[in-house]
Formats: structure tokens, C-alpha cells, sequence
């Protein structure tokens, strides 16, 4: 089932710079669909229109729709604040507030006003569970949260993410600060969240994105080059750009 539609996406920003070109795709539901290509390919420009956090940038064109469930996110009247609930992001960098480990988790549930102690306990536990770092904390969580080491903080972040029950969960790079053992944790979370949820990542480099991907998206100057499950495009892509790309003829 496709969860997510792109039609005819089309975005620039006020310098010129045409970071997407009539990019159409569908993104289906409880799978980990991988965005690669060379750096300055729109990778990061699709997922922050997918939560719509180009609004915060000098966007000069935006045209096309993306539908989320069958409802166009780019409609001005659609609620940013219930959507970016809807569709969490994880970036680059371990962000970690200066709060404990329990509020740094709480947190967004606490800023859309919960205050109920128990359903907060609850929500916590639950949202470390998923993000299988529970048992590395669950004594210490009222340590700060930058007490934690960077693969630890990384999932902290994700679980601050899960604790508002969204629907699609956007990562940006979310491995390229991290060692291969935090990585290989972060992967395999991955893995076991696709159940719940639908993950749309951008890999920092191409052999985790053929690890991990159950579709792949390969961007080139903006525009959609292929789109595959991950099985046929890194072992038999169909384009020469895409073959270049994998094989490092390029890139």
C-alpha cells in the first residue's frame, strides 16, 4: 500500500539552485525506502519537504504535491505542527537537549501538553524499548542526556521521535557521526521499526543503503534517475548513471 505520493515535485531555492526536478514516486507503506546519490542530489531537500521543514528555508518554487495518506502535505492549510508529529525527522548529529535522559525523550509529549506522570513513564519506556536502548538506561534515567556516548544519543533522538506515535519516521544521514558498531545497532533497529512504521532514509554512503533498503531512490542533480526494490538496484540497475554511481565510477 503506498503511503506516501509524489507527483511532479519540483522545488528551488532563492540562490537558483534547482534542488528537484519533477520528481514522482510512491512510497509504500511498513518498508525502508533509501535515498542515495551524490552529495547536492536533493536527498535532504525531499525529506525536509516530506515534513514540510523547507517552510524555514529561502524556497522561491515548490510545485507538484506529495500526499500523505491520500491528503496533499503541501495545501496551505494543512496543520506543520500535527504533521511534523505525524512524520518525525532524525538528522546527522546526535541532538541532544541539555535535560536528562527522561525529559529529553518526554520531551515533545510534554510541549504538546501531557502532564499525566504515569502516561509519561509509560510513553518513556516504551519509546526506548523501541529504539533498543532501554536496557542501557533504564537506571540512569535521570543522567544527562550528553552523559550518554553518540550512538547512544542517536537513539535517544529516534526514541524522542517514537514517543509521539508517528507514522513515518524521515532520518538524515542518521549514521555518518557514528562507529561501525553503533551503526550496525542503529540498522538493525531500523529493521525491527519497519513493522510499525514507514522509514525513509538517506544513507550516508552506499553500501549501507544496499544493506538496509527494501526500495532505493537514486538522485542526480535533483532529479529521480531510478527507482527500485533495493535487491535490483544494487545488483542489476537498469540506468548506466545508476550502474556509474554503484560501482564508484563516480561520486
Amino acid at each position: 500500500m503506498d503511503k506516501i505520493v509524489i507527483e511532479n515535485l519540483t522545488l528551488t531555492y532563492s540562490d537558483g539552485t534547482e534542488s528537484l526536478k519533477n520528481v514522482s514516486f510512491n512510497i509504500q507503506a511498513n518498508t525502508i525506502t533509501v535515498l542515495f546519490g551524490p552529495a547536492g542530489g536533493g536527498k535532504s531537500s525531499l525529506l525536509r519537504v516530506l515534513n514540510r521543514l523547507n517552510d524555514l528555508a529561502d524556497v522561491t518554487t515548490l510545485e507538484g504535491s506529495v500526499r500523505i495518506n491520500g491528503k496533499n502535505i503541501l495545501d496551505p492549510d494543512v496543520d506543520v505542527n500535527a504533521l511534523r508529529r505525524q512524520v518525525g525527522m532524525v538528522f546527522s548529529r546526535p541532538v541532544s537537549l541539555p535535560l536528562s535522559i527522561y525529559e529529553n525523550v518526554a520531551y515533545g509529549l510534554v510541549m504538546a501538553g501531557m502532564k499525566n506522570r504515569k502516561k509519561l513513564d509509560e510513553a518513556v519506556e516504551q519509546a526506548l524499548r523501541q529504539a533498543v536502548l532501554w536496557d542501557e538506561v533504564k537506571d540512569r534515567l535521570n543522567d544527562p542526556g550528553v552523559a550518554l556516548s553518540g550512538g547512544q544519543q542517536q537513539r535517544m533522538g529516534i526514541a524522542r521521535v517514537l514517543a509521539l506515535h508517528p507514522e513515518i519516521i524521515l532520518l538524515d544521514e542518521p549514521t555518518s557521526a557514528l562507529d561501525p558498531l553503533a551503526t550496525a545497532k542503529i540498522e538493525e533497529m531500523l529493521r525491527e521499526l519497519k513493522e510499525k512504521y514507514t522509514i525513509v532514509i538517506a544513507p550516508h554512503n552506499t553500501q549501507q543503503s544496499a544493506r538496509i533498503s527494501d526500495m532505493a531512490a537514486f538522485f542526480l542533480q535533483g532529479e529521480l534517475i531510478e527507482y527500485a526494490s533495493g535487491d535490483i538496484m544494487f545488483t542489476n540497475p537498469k540506468d548506466q548513471r545508476s550502474q556509474d554511481y554503484i560501482t564508484g565510477r563516480f561520486g
